[in-house]
């Protein structure tokens, strides 16, 4: 039999990843008979991953409504940058030297659809492939915690392409991905945490000064 923590936990981890994925979008309801009976458990432990995803941000109870998807304000978004960014840099570093040409082509192949979304307009597209090219990069690095702790900012990592649609240059944001590439295929862990450094620190400007928008995921 399956201990209720270890149930709780992968509720949490599956409705996380629906969260991020965008397939539960901001503002979604949560129903925890639902989410019970789709995975044939009881309720117990949906809600308590749903405490837990409340306690992160990411969710939100009203009385009498239930749970729903929160959609994090600029002001977090631009707080979460800073870790995140050190985070990434660290993978990125320990990744350099144990990275295969499998990874390499997956990453030449998301900044190229990071491009055609770029030419296409598409901002959600290119959300998309951007934060699975640094979910592959975190994956690269192998270290279990460094992934753990990556994961909780995760549903924040592909907002700011859609806050700052108007105001981003989409093509100018997949090309600065390219010097990251580079610099792991030369096997660079310095070069590549720098690149991905400057790379975050780029973002967070935009979403600095990005006009008030809703934010999508």
């Amino acid at each position: 039999m399956i201990e209720r923590p270890v149930l709780r936990d992968r509720v949490k981890d599956l409705l996380l990843q629906r969260i991020a994925s965008g397939a539960l979008p901001p503002g979604s309801r949560i129903v925890e008979t639902r989410v019970a009976q789709e995975l044939g458990t009881s309720q117990a432990p949906v809600r308590e991953a749903l405490r837990d995803l409340e306690q992160l941000g990411l969710v939100v109870h009203e009385p009498y409504r239930g749970c729903s998807v929160r959609a994090p304000s600029a002001a977090e978004l631009l707080e979460a940058f800073p870790v995140r960014a050190a985070l990434e840099a660290l993978a990125a570093r320990l990744a350099a030297p144990r990275v295969g040409e499998e990874v390499l082509r997956r990453l030449d192949a998301l900044v190229e659809a990071m491009a055609e979304a770029a030419r296409t307009g598409d901002a959600l597209g290119q959300s998309h492939a951007n934060a699975e090219f640094h979910a592959t990069i975190v994956e690269a690095a192998g270290n279990a915690t460094l992934t753990r702790q990556w994961s909780l900012l995760e549903p924040f990592a592909r907002t700011y392409l859609t806050v700052t649609r108007a105001h981003v240059d989409l093509a100018a944001l997949a090309a600065r991905h390219a010097p990251i590439v580079a610099a792991l295929r030369a096997r660079d862990g310095t070069a590549a945490a720098a690149a991905m450094e400057t790379h975050l620190a780029e973002a967070s400007r935009l979403l600095a000064e990005a006009p008030d928008q809703e934010h999508a995921a």
